[in-house]
């Protein structure tokens, strides 16, 4: 038994199964089951023949230029044969039960200390060339892996997080349900996990420094945030008694804001929506106590491997199922958002069939998604806005365009709803009006926003692609994933720029992305101006929370502040300052 002492931030006592997170390195470690061993492993190899034939592509490309440069993706092809790696990490899967994700991580970590070691400096500086092969094998570990709420998912019931650091963002997609507990290696009383924990009434302890080392996967563990103390590996005794506070800690304190409306302390109204990817979704939603659903990504239609390519009659069903589910409430629905890689891939069956370029005839996949790509396949997205309007009588239906780049797109795809209103009224349907709205998530529909206003009957701003295509960094990219940065001074001051526009042609704007599931950034966006919000579902309690103990006014002067300063990190501490002020009220 080991006991490690830390400083508790939420009372109550829990046991469970540790599960390891380590996010500065993006690495996810858990326990699997024995039976799902053999999946493991055949998601590391298609990730090394993914790299394989990545880095294959990208020699091909160099050497036509600058053949000399040619040698050093030979050196990573080889790489990815050496035993030291791939096959290493496999046996880790098998050996020790852990996620791919992390057998590669661990492997990584070990040849990087060998080669610390290592007194040729030659030989030190092939780190950086097993680092990025490793972040490529990690990138092709992601693929079919939409958020980290999927790899969360996975675990078992009754888990205990013991992590370097807990974001907010990353906590609003734990499933609370199956994570009792967590511990950190960072934090204190003033720092977001203590709003974060008392936001979730779970116990909690952090301040632990190395707990994410000593602990592994699969320890059993205690976690008591009343006395800010981590058992691990505890005896029968001290388990016995754990169980028993835990029987006796009441966790309704996350649960109390559900059914109550979402305000700031001073009383201003902040309306808290919920962003769903699949129909099912549509519960948790309701659980949480989301307003209605601020964002559904209907391309699961279109992407999901699992499911055919679905009629106009089976995209009805499920969106008159969910407008009723719903209802009264407003269910936002956005358009097909794919790429045309994504909707290639499923062109050889249905309604899709036929007339793609072939992949030697495109000159770039770049920027061929969303409304583009729909009004360059006419008749998928005539499909879609039939089944929409058809719908749209069994509740209160939002329809949203993604990937708006100007005035032009959005007449032609207008033009097409009327058109498809038409032949539906001339079918016998009854369509009523549908309100008609833009995502602003590229530059040029930011500072277009005013000219987009006076076409459209609602705006939300999409700040995972702004953030990324602001700050031309690609989040995919682990060498730049790191500039990809919410608190950057443009992407604040683009904000506001939008919401402005908004306001003067008096339009509604909201809010969805990542960023609106991190409190600290949600205080700070409620100072820009900002009133309706869409995010995740289990972040909506915690928004809450966080919301009733802000004032509007107190966060405006925040945000004026906050936009005079020039770099993300002098605003990233004056924000975490103000936090911080208000976990000690």
């Amino acid at each position: 038994m080991q006991r490690l002492t830390g400083v508790g931030v939420s009372p109550g006592v829990v046991s469970g199964r540790a599960v390891i997170l380590i996010q500065r390195a993006q690495a996810l470690r858990y326990q699997i089951a024995p039976a799902r061993v053999p999946r493991e492993l055949e998601r590391l190899e298609a990730s090394r023949e993914r790299s394989r034939q990545q880095l294959i592509e990208i020699r091909a490309r160099v050497s036509r230029r600058r053949p000399e440069m040619a040698s050093l993706f030979d050196a990573q092809l080889l790489m990815l044969d050496d035993p030291m790696l791939v096959p290493r990490a496999a046996d880790s899967v098998r050996t020790e039960r852990v996620n791919a994700e992390w057998a590669v991580h661990q492997v990584f970590q070990e040849f990087r200390a060998v080669l610390d070691e290592v007194a040729d400096p030659y030989l030190r500086e092939r780190t950086g060339d097993v680092a990025d092969l490793v972040g490529r094998l990690k990138m092709n570990l992601r693929q079919g892996v939409a958020a980290p709420r999927d790899l969360l998912s996975a675990l078992d019931e009754s888990s205990v997080l013991v992590a370097d650091e807990l974001t907010p963002s990353l906590a609003a997609q734990v499933d609370w349900t199956k994570v009792r507990g967590f511990a950190t290696d960072a934090g204190s009383r003033t720092y977001h996990t203590a709003i974060l924990a008392r936001s979730l009434d779970v116990p909690a302890v952090v301040g632990l420094h190395n707990a994410s080392e000593l602990v592994q996967a699969g320890d059993l563990v205690v976690v008591d945030g009343t006395a800010g103390e981590v058992v691990v590996d505890p005896t029968d005794e001290v388990l016995a008694r754990a169980v028993r506070q835990a029987e006796e800690h009441v966790a309704d304190g996350a649960h109390s804001s559900l059914g109550r409306l979402a305000a700031t302390a001073d009383g201003v109204r902040i309306r808290l929506d919920a962003n769903i990817e699949f129909p099912e979704d549509l519960a948790a939603a309701r659980y949480a106590g989301a307003e209605g659903i601020g964002l559904y990504r209907s391309e699961f239609l279109l992407t999901d491997a699992t499911a055919p390519v679905v009629d106009e009659d089976e995209q009805y069903e499920i969106y008159r199922r969910m407008l009723e589910g719903m209802a009264p409430a407003q269910v936002t629905i956005r358009t097909f958002d794919v790429d045309e890689d994504q909707l290639a891939s499923r062109l050889s069956r249905g309604p899709l069939a036929g007339g793609w370029l072939v992949d030697q005839e495109r000159t770039s996949r770049q920027g061929l998604r969303g409304l583009r790509l729909s009004l360059a396949r006419p008749e998928l997205f005539q499909v879609q806005i039939r089944a929409l309007l058809r719908a749209a009588k069994h509740g209160q239906l939002r329809i949203v365009f993604p990937f708006v780049s100007g005035v032009d797109e959005v007449r032609e795809a207008r033009r097409m709803v009327g058109a498809a209103a038409t032949e539906l009224v001339g079918r016998g349907d009854v369509v009523p009006r549908v309100p008609i709205g833009v995502v602003i998530e590229i530059p040029a529909a930011a500072y277009t926003a005013d000219l987009l206003a006076r076409e459209v009957d609602f705006f939300t701003i999409g700040t995972n692609d702004l953030i990324q295509y602001c700050l031309a960094v690609d989040r995919a990219d682990e060498r730049v994933s790191s500039l990809y940065e919410p608190l950057h001074p443009a992407i604040l001051r683009v904000i506001v720029m939008v919401r402005r526009a908004a306001a003067r042609h008096r339009i509604p704007v909201s809010l969805c992305g990542e960023m609106a599931s991190d409190p600290a950034l949600l205080t700070l966006l409620v100072g820009l101006g900002l009133r309706e919000f869409s995010m995740t579902p289990g972040a909506i309690p915690m928004a809450k929370q966080v919301l009733a103990e802000v004032r509007s006014d107190e966060m405006r002067t925040l945000a004026r502040r906050v936009l005079r300063l020039p770099t993300a990190g002098e605003i990233e501490a004056e924000l975490m300052a103000a936090v911080g002020r208000l976990s000690l009220k």
